[in-house]
Parts: structure tokens; C-alpha cells; sequence
């Protein structure tokens, strides 16, 4: 009986959704400025796009996690963010309509994820920077993403520290040489908790 129980519990437990964070920061950490990205990068953004979009199982979806900032400053046009499940992380009282889903926290969100569990494959958290923090501080979290570019550039929000406990891995989706663009070099690092 014991066994059961402790059996449903932990099947239960590897059901829940990991956070995989993704992000872009420069060499001072900034990930953008008046609510914009300091950079235009087309091989960065189609790396997030891809990233965020595509699943092995053609009958699931995405889901891209974020903060009502991070929300609000996506362009119109690009709203919500297709082929993804958008869930906007506020304290308002909003409604999105059909656009996004609304949560309170990132355990609400993981409740809402948990229930939609057979539609979704994986969860992007893509921001902002106090979403990132109480991502990377969440029981949740699973890995980070984080793309280093290899410059400064002036910027008034910026990417948490990174927890010590946090070290460097290999992804084989991920391209492991330092990638150009425009002059100007970055590299994919894919972190996870020790």
C-alpha cells in the first residue's frame, strides 16, 4: 500500500512541467532598453523562435512564460506569440482573451500547465528579469539558455545572477562554435543546476 502511494507520488511528481529559461544578455548582463532588445540579431532571434516553437510531437505545444512587461512589449503584430501557448505572469486583473492565459505566480502557472499537461511539450520562460530570478529560484527549474553576447550595449534591464550552483553543459541542439552576425560574436551556454 505504502508502496503505491509512494509510487503515485513520485510518478506525479515527474509528471510536473520544467522551466527551460531562455535569454540573450551582453557583457554587462543588460537584456534590453526602453523595452526593446539593444540588438538586432536575425540568427539570435530565429535560434529563440526555434527554440520555443518546435516540438517532437506534432499534436503538442510550447508554452513561452513571461511578465506583463515582457508581454507588453512584444509587437503588436507578433501577438501572442504563435504556435506557443502564451501565459503572462501578473498581479492584475487582466484578460487576454484568447491571446494569452493569465497566472498569478509561477506555481499558478505550473497548476494551469499541469492540467493542460497532454497538450504541452515544453515551457519557455522568457522573461523578464524578476520572472527569470523566481525561475531560477523555483523547485521547477530546469535548465538555462542563455545566449552571451560578445559585446556591450547600453541597457536599463538586466539578467539575475547566476546561481553558483549552476554549471555549463552541452546541448546537441544547440550550436557549440562562437556564432557572428553583423560583426558583432555570441554564444549559445546551456546551464542546469548541479
Amino acid at each position: 500500500m505504502a508502496y503505491r502511494l509512494l509510487h503515485r507520488y513520485y510518478s506525479h511528481v515527474n509528471m510536473l512541467p520544467k522551466l527551460e529559461l531562455i535569454a540573450a544578455a551582453c557583457e554587462n548582463m543588460g537584456i534590453g532598453i526602453n523595452g526593446d532588445l539593444p540588438w538586432r540579431l536575425k540568427t539570435e532571434m530565429a535560434f529563440f523562435t526555434h527554440m520555443t516553437t518546435d516540438t517532437m510531437d506534432k499534436n503538442k505545444k510550447n508554452v513561452v512564460l513571461m511578465g506583463r512587461r515582457t508581454w507588453e512589449c512584444i509587437p503588436k503584430k507578433y501577438k501572442p506569440l504563435e504556435n506557443r501557448i502564451n501565459i503572462v505572469l501578473t498581479s492584475q486583473s487582466l484578460d487576454y482573451g484568447d491571446k494569452a492565459i493569465t497566472c498569478k505566480s509561477i506555481p499558478h502557472a505550473i497548476e494551469v500547465i499541469t492540467e493542460m499537461q497532454n497538450k504541452i511539450e515544453r515551457v519557455w520562460v522568457i522573461g523578464g528579469s524578476n520572472i527569470y530570478k523566481a525561475a531560477m529560484e523555483s523547485p521547477y527549474f530546469g535548465r538555462l539558455y542563455l545566449t552571451r553576447i560578445k559585446k556591450e550595449f547600453e541597457c536599463d534591464t538586466f539578467f539575475p545572477p547566476i546561481p553558483n550552483d549552476f554549471v555549463l553543459i552541452k546541448d546537441p541542439t544547440v550550436p557549440q562554435d562562437i556564432q557572428e552576425e553583423k560583426g558583432i560574436k555570441f554564444v549559445y551556454e546551456v546551464y542546469e543546476k548541479k
